[in-house]
């Protein structure tokens, strides 16, 4: 018998919550067998006056329950405070419901009919990531792979801390360059599978009609030049975590294959008649828009569905170029054996450079200004910028927001006003007009005016107010407010959590 133990030495307690009388028992014999102790509920009611009464490490609750709803007791249990993991028990087929409740905030899910063994495994990764939690959130803020100490890397890693705690599906999405795998790999480290493989695939560079035998393996005989059994990707991340780089490039017929391998738990080897089982915790990343491939019919609406269960955006290195620095000396230490450092001026330029290769471009410059640098120094001349495109481009798509003519600023800003805006890309976009209320007149300087002595936060003020008005304007319905600023809905919601605005009407 497997005896887990909390830090005070206590066995943990499950709560079971099922209104199956049968698939209860079966619950508690297994879990108690595993060396839990367990209490058990036949509806909502019961299961929230344990939980309020007692200390649990893990919940386990059915979809469907007598007087109500699984989901629910699922967002009591994560608003709780309480270091309480909670998984559900769907029905065969129902992946929508799975997906719907790892959003909600749960932990893992489990299929009926259950499998012990899937059972058990998640039982075990449950407990390891409560055990671990507070570590975890040490080691976030520490020892990282994230270099940087601006405001967004801050939130990043604090949320990469929070989503390490689930087994749901993340997907990441940024800019080429940007550190996806890094980030992928940051996940994987803080999570209870950290000892087990992380395995990345890089979708756009397998040949498609290799694709098949690349993912799932396949049976000695079962082509021509299989000469022995060998697994494929899912075989060799079992326990740990795969990472599928560029996802949007897989072609269609091989996503429905993966949709079922995501959906089931497991794969067929090419040549074998049996499925087996597979653990694996999924992270996607790509540098395309997933949404807009949706759209015109180059990915599955289904199979984004089920990967985009949490979702977590990179910033460019363009949008914390406070990190420059940071980053800089972290590069020249890892490419040089000796101490190198740059000079005022060169370190000036890169700080003011827009960075569209982001950091893996803030590399590759580093590596062949090394090639030039004497004396341990890079000078300005070293870094070989061919052309020095200044970050406050960047800048000044957020100011372009909300330039106008001095006789469209009225001495009062009404709904029927309009601005000219500049759709954020890193680059200065097409200037086209939108129908979205002026921000105040104090935020638009005059000629009489004095010149704003903190531009960031000057800029920040004036994207937030544009922002809450078209929020308003569109009674926070996000996608309408993006479509009236003329940006995607990525877009909005990534600069709403940035600036920390109130999404509540």
């Amino acid at each position: 018998m497997s005896q887990f133990k909390d830090g005070s030495g206590a066995v943990p307690r499950i709560l079971v919550v099922d209104d199956e009388a049968h698939l209860r028992e079966l619950l508690e014999i297994t879990l108690i067998k595993m060396g839990m102790d367990v209490d058990s509920a036949a509806n909502l009611a019961v299961a929230r006056q344990l939980f309020a009464s007692r200390e649990y490490a893990l919940v386990l609750t059915d979809m469907r329950l007598p007087d109500g709803l699984g989901l629910e007791l699922v967002s009591e249990v994560s608003r709780s405070g309480k270091n309480t993991a909670i998984a559900v028990i769907t029905a065969f087929g129902s992946a929508d419901n799975a997906v719907i409740a790892l959003k909600a905030g749960a932990f893992d899910y489990v299929s009926k009919p259950i499998a012990l063994d899937q059972l058990r495994k998640l039982v075990y990764s449950a407990l390891q990531v409560r055990a671990t939690d507070v570590d975890v959130i040490q080691f976030g803020a520490a020892t990282t792979r994230l270099i940087g100490q601006s405001r967004v890397m801050q939130e990043l890693r604090l949320q990469i801390a929070r989503l390490s705690r689930s087994m749901a599906p993340v997907a990441i999405c940024g800019e080429s360059g940007s550190g996806k795998e890094l980030a992928a790999r940051e996940i994987h480290a803080q999570s209870a599978r950290a000892g087990k493989p992380f395995v990345a695939v890089n979708c756009g560079a397998i040949p498609e009609a290799l694709m098949e035998a690349e993912f799932f393996g396949y049976r000695k005989g079962a082509f021509t030049g299989a000469s022995e059994d060998r697994d494929g990707f899912f075989q060799a991340a079992n326990g740990g975590t795969l990472m599928l780089d560029e996802v949007a490039d897989l072609p269609l017929a091989m996503q429905v294959k993966l949709l079922r391998a995501i959906q089931e738990r497991a794969v067929r080897k090419l040549g074998a008649t049996n499925e087996e089982s597979v653990d694996v915790r999924i992270i996607s990343a790509t540098h395309q828009n997933l949404e807009e491939c949706v759209a015109n019919k180059r990915f599955r609406q289904d199979l984004f569905y089920r990967l985009n269960v949490i979702e977590l955006a990179l910033p460019a290195l363009r949008q914390r170029l406070d990190d420059v620095e940071l980053l800089s000396q972290a590069i020249l230490k890892r490419l040089s054996p000796h101490p190198v450092i740059l000079s005022e001026a060169a370190l000036g330029a890169l700080r003011t450079y827009s960075f569209p290769g982001n950091v893996r471009e803030l590399e590759n410059i580093l590596e062949r200004a090394l090639a030039f640098a004497n004396a341990g120094i890079i000078e300005l001349a070293d870094l070989a910028l061919k052309s020095i495109r200044p970050a406050k481009e960047s800048v000044a798509t957020l100011h372009d927001m909300v330039v106008v003519s001095s006789a469209l600023v009225p001495e009062q800003s009404t709904p029927e006003n309009e601005i000219a805006a500049v759709e954020d890309g890193g680059d200065v976009g097409e200037v086209r007009r939108v129908g979205v209320t002026l921000a105040p007149a104090s935020y638009l300087p005059t000629p009489a005016m004095e010149l704003p002595n903190n531009l960031p936060a000057y800029l920040e003020q004036v994207e937030r107010d544009i922002i809450q008005r078209a929020l308003y304007k569109t009674r926070y319905n996000k996608t309408q407010a993006a479509e009236l600023l003329g940006i995607s809905f990525r877009q909005l919601r990534y600069q709403i959590q940035k600036l920390k605005i109130d999404e509540e009407a």
